[in-house]
């Protein structure tokens, strides 16, 4: 499983790449895996304001359809729009491929996100 070390998570099997005012995000090689050939990704709308915890976007795939939660609190300024045509592109490059970016209202909840060691531990718990 691929978990590169310059990235955070959470629980949910999101990543955050931290970019200072602003957050990239995504979903994890886990959660990929997880849900099997991705066929559909609905997006986020730009300029949402989205809280920590909230579902911001969601995936079909052929096993499920899955929420996508925010671990952190901001307004969406883009979204990953390949992804509206190529859903698939999750599945053969999750980290390279995010969903969304948003500009962050609280630096302080990056701090509750796992880094790359803590989260390895935590899937491992979870097979």
């Amino acid at each position: 499983m691929n978990i590169p070390k310059q990235l955070l998570y959470t629980k949910d099997h999101e990543w955050v790449k931290d970019k200072g005012e602003e957050a990239y995000l995504g979903i994890t090689d886990f959660a990929q895996e997880q849900l099997g050939d991705i066929v559909f990704v609905e997006m986020p709308e730009v300029d949402a304001e989205i809280k920590s915890g909230e579902s911001f976007a969601v995936i079909e795939s052929v096993k499920t359809v899955s929420s996508v939660f925010t671990p952190v609190s901001g307004r969406i300024l883009s979204v990953n729009e390949e992804l509206e045509s190529s859903p698939e592109l999750l599945n053969q490059d999750p980290y390279g491929n995010h969903i969304a970016v948003i500009s962050l209202d609280d630096r302080q909840e990056m701090e509750q996100l796992m880094s790359a060691e803590e989260y390895e531990a935590f899937c491992r718990e979870q097979e």
